[in-house]
This record gives C-alpha cells, structure tokens and sequence, in this order.
C-alpha cells in the first residue's frame, strides 16, 4: 500500500523557520504532484503548495507565497521550506499526492478533492 510520511513539524517563534519532508513508500510512477495542505483547528483544509514531480512547476497559495517553497528530489521525497513564520501558520501539515493530468489551476486554487493519497499529518506551531 502506497504510503506518505511527513516529519519536520514542530514549534517555532514567529520569524522562524521549518523545513516539512514528506516520503514516499512506494514508487511515484503513476504519480504527477505532490502538494501541501494544512488545516488549523475549526478551519477547512487549505491548499498552500503543489509541485508536477516531472516538469518540477510549482504552485502557492497567496498566503504562503514568497515565503514558503515547495521542492522535490529524485520523485520519493518532497519538502516544504517555510521562512518568516506567522502565528496564522499553525496548523496540521498534510503531504497529498495524485496522478492527476497536468494542470495550470493549482495556481489559482489546490483542491484537496484532487488528490487521493495523503499523510498522516505533523503538527506546526508558531508562537508569537
């Protein structure tokens, strides 16, 4: 069974910086994105981040934009930088892949119906 774990979450003062990893049990073949999602307590989960492993474009939400960036190495393990923290950045943090075809709407908006494999999540804080 295709599986993807994330780790690198953890507590930060705002300013500050994480690095998410997000691997990849099995091979990415039938795999074209790899995106980031977070979801904050009484929130719907949000979109903030997709990369095409093979083409190596890249997607932001508005929020997130300049500040986080999303990268991919060898097509097994995917990251998420996040500099200049915000205490809106607290949230659980999910890795998702798809083999969905390629598309130019993730820059407007990265829908969690498109994609149907996902992590378990990790937890990032940031404190003001």
């Amino acid at each position: 069974q295709v599986q993807l774990m994330e780790s690198g979450g953890g507590s930060v003062q705002a300013g500050g910086a994480l690095r998410l990893s997000c691997a990849f049990s099995e091979s990415t073949y039938n795999t074209n994105y790899m995106a980031w999602f977070r979801q904050a307590p009484g929130k719907q989960r949000e979109g903030i981040a997709a990369i095409h492993i093979r083409v190596g474009d890249t997607y932001y939400a508005d929020s997130v934009k300049g500040r986080f960036t999303i990268s991919n190495d060898n097509a097994k393990n995917t990251y998420l930088q996040m500099n200049s923290l915000k205490p809106a950045d607290t949230a659980v943090y999910y890795c998702a892949a798809t083999p969905g075809p390629a598309t130019e709407r993730y820059a407007l908006v990265i829908p969690p119906t498109d994609f149907s494999i996902w992590g378990r999540g990790t937890q990032v804080t940031v404190s003001s």
